[in-house]
């Protein structure tokens, strides 16, 4: 259980640095970009834990997948950018991907 938390702490910590990458712009303002250095070394350090016991392609399917979700609703929410129907539905593909992965994948470690 404790993998999967370390795979979510990866997920929050590369959003919060990517949402970061737009308020550096271009690593000109230090506290934005000291968030992002941060924020990926976190990411980077909690999704080598879990790969412990998660399997690579699960964990990294799980991590890109629910980091582009939830990147694109930091970036509608912090920043104003515009969601059409096309993205929303294939955000929630995304996230259904996700989640047979974690429910029906043997590959998977529960």
């Amino acid at each position: 259980m404790k993998n999967w938390l370390f795979l979510a702490v990866a997920i929050v910590a590369e959003v919060l640095a990517t949402s970061g990458l737009k308020a550096s712009e271009g690593f000109t303002k230090l506290w934005p970009s000291l968030l992002v250095v941060l924020g990926y070394a976190i990411a980077f350090y909690f999704l080598s834990l879990s790969l412990k016991a998660i399997p690579v392609g699960i964990a990294y399917a799980i991590w890109a997948g629910m980091g582009i979700v939830l990147i694109s609703v930091a970036g509608w929410l912090i920043y104003g950018q515009k969601l059409d129907f096309a993205s929303m539905v294939g955000m929630v593909l995304i996230v259904a991907g996700v989640v047979v992965i974690n429910v029906f994948s043997k590959a998977s470690v529960h």
